[in-house]
């Protein structure tokens, strides 16, 4: 990975990356490190979301090993996030969420955690899927708070997927089965929740 800034104060952070399933645990912790530095804890969840979800979209759309930017801007009272990927054919769309989709949650949710303040556009040879987040005049559970009751379930079902696959990722780098890992970890919740009912 290279990481390429111009300091260390709120000035705008360039990362580029190979969108990886497995890349995407070092990407979210390195934009919660750029934003912890430029004062912004508040956001770190809903920023790490939201690049999850675009940067998701380049995989599952454009394709696994796709070189991939993401740039982070801070311009009161909005953080900007960008996902620049080398595919001008293939473009995000907000499909109506609902529980039974599998596909079109991930842009639904930028929708709603960005206040509908994203959009994509084309340069060159690229596209670039933008989003915004407001950072002043708003309280940082504003985003997760607002929106249909279905849509504030995906955004926790996602944030849960993700921290699973961050330790399914540890588990696969440490030389665990992470399927044995998995029947056990079930075992163990079907036993948790025997004794509850």
């Amino acid at each position: 990975m290279i990481y390429v800034s111009e300091g260390v104060g709120r000035e705008p952070w360039v990362h580029l990356f190979t969108a990886q399933p497995n890349e995407l645990a070092e990407l979210r912790r390195a934009l919660r490190i750029r934003l912890i530095l430029w004062g912004l804890h508040d956001h770190v969840d809903v920023a790490q979301l939201c690049v999850s979800e675009l940067v998701t979209n380049v995989i599952q759309h454009v394709g696994e090993g796709t070189p991939v930017t993401l740039r982070m801007a801070l311009s009161e009272p909005y953080l900007r996030l960008e996902v620049e990927d080398p595919d001008t054919r293939t473009l995000p769309t907000l499909l109506a969420a609902g529980a039974a989709l599998e596909s079109g949650r991930g842009v639904a949710l930028v929708d709603i955690l960005s206040d509908h303040r994203w959009g994509v556009f084309l340069q060159g040879d690229s596209k670039v899927v933008w989003c915004e987040l407001a950072t002043a005049d708003v309280p940082a559970a504003h985003a997760l708070s607002s929106g249909s009751s279905a849509l504030r379930a995906v955004a926790a079902e996602e944030a849960a997927i993700g921290v699973m696959v961050d330790v399914l990722h540890w588990l696969h780098a440490h030389g665990y089965d992470t399927d044995d890992v998995l029947d056990r970890a079930q075992t163990h919740f079907e036993a948790a929740l025997g004794e509850v009912v």
